[in-house]
Formats: C-alpha cells, sequence, structure tokens
C-alpha cells in the first residue's frame, strides 16, 4: 500500500510530547482494526520518522535525549510535516538554516502541521501569513507580534487553514487524530484512539476555514 511520509522535525530543547504524541498516534493507526494489526505494517498509512539538523543526539526537555532517525540531508521526502514546540524554538527563530530547511519541506509537502510553539517557526518562515492559527496559551502575543497579518485563535485546541496549528503539548495529539480522521476516516481514527485507550477530545473547540 502507498504510505505517507510524516515527518517530525527534533532539536534540542524540543517539547517531548509535542514530538512523542503524533508520533504515537501517526504510528499506531492502522487501516485494519485491532491489536494484531499493530503487529507489522501491513495495513499502516503512515511511516513516521524523526528528522534532526544532523544523526547526532538531540536533549529534549527534561534532558530526555534522543536519536533522530534521519538528518535533514537523509531524510526520505516529507509527506507531512510535523513541527513541534518548546522552549528550543526560541533560539531557532533566528537560525535561518532551521527556517529555510523548513520552507524547503513546506514547499513540497502536502500538508504542514505545528504543535505548541512550532507555530512561532512556522510565523518566522512566512508560512501563516494572512491565516488563522493557535500555539500555547503562553505565546499568543508572541505569534502574534512575530507577523500581524496572523488572526490567532485563542481556546481553541486546533486550527485548519493552509496549515493545521495546534495548542501547548498534549494538543499535538488531538491535531494528529483529526488528521488521522481527514485522511483516513472518522472510524480509523476512533479505533486508533481505542487502542491507545486515549479519549479524544472531540468535543472541545476547534476552528476550521475553507
Amino acid at each position: 500500500m502507498n504510505q505517507s511520509n510524516v515527518g517530525i522535525l527534533i532539536f534540542d530543547d524540543v517539547e517531548v510530547l509535542d514530538f512523542a504524541g503524533p508520533f504515537e498516534v501517526f504510528s499506531r493507526t492502522r487501516l485494519d482494526a485491532g491489536v494484531q494489526a499493530r503487529r507489522s505494517t501491513d495495513s499502516a498509512p503512515f511511516n513516521v520518522f524523526t528528522v534532526a539538523r544532523s544523526e547526532d543526539p538531540i536533549t529534549a526537555t527534561g534532558g530526555l535525549r534522543v536519536v533522530p532517525q534521519f538528518s535533514w540531508r537523509s531524510a526520505p521526502p516529507i509527506d507531512i510535516l510535523v513541527v513541534p514546540g518548546g522552549f528550543g524554538t526560541r533560539a531557532l527563530l533566528n537560525d535561518s538554516a532551521t527556517l529555510e530547511w523548513i520552507r524547503s519541506i513546506a514547499g513540497n509537502a502536502s500538508l504542514v502541521t505545528s504543535v505548541c510553539t512550532g507555530a512561532l517557526l512556522l510565523a518566522q518562515t512566512g508560512l501563516l501569513r494572512g491565516s488563522r492559527a493557535t500555539t500555547h496559551w503562553g505565546a499568543y502575543d508572541l505569534l502574534a507580534s512575530l507577523d500581524p497579518t496572523i488572526t490567532v485563535e485563542r481556546g481553541v485546541r486546533a486550527v485548519h487553514d493552509k496549515v493545521i496549528t495546534s495548542a501547548g503539548v498534549s494538543a499535538g495529539i488531538d491535531m494528529a487524530f483529526d488528521v488521522v480522521e481527514r485522511l483516513c476516516g472518522i472510524e480509523v481514527a476512533q479505533e486508533t484512539a481505542d487502542y491507545m485507550e486515549y479519549r479524544r477530545a472531540i468535543g472541545s473547540p476547534v476552528t476550521t476555514t475553507g
């Protein structure tokens, strides 16, 4: 079966659940239901991997050491880009190499998403220009200041515009499930949530456009 490559950017001081939450959702999704389906990738619609500037270990929040699966140079083509947040995003706001990599990947990806303050990086690249977006509640004003053309949606879990942005930390899980639902259907998304024993925040505020 054809799989979509989901590339999750990681970097020093990335928030753990920002990248690990979506990784779990996408990597556990199966088109066939049941526990046994998770023992192989036969019905997996997504090929999920982490990618960083190099393949050297990065240090996430809390001191967790993570070895990226790919570097920017070695990564396969990315269909769905996930840009997580964390305190490390602040240093990257002025890192031209990171911003250019995000722009180049976004130009070829079918879907671009962010979790938490990953939206700040998307704003800095210009990918959110004229769009509605959200981020962690502690970064609403910073997001607005980076690009005054962005309409910052406050108090929502995810915003679907040209780019999909989500609120802080755990909201990335809900964002990933929403992507699964849009691409694979509600039954697949709900069965995956049941497998993970995760109660989806279906009733929480979500903003959509288009």
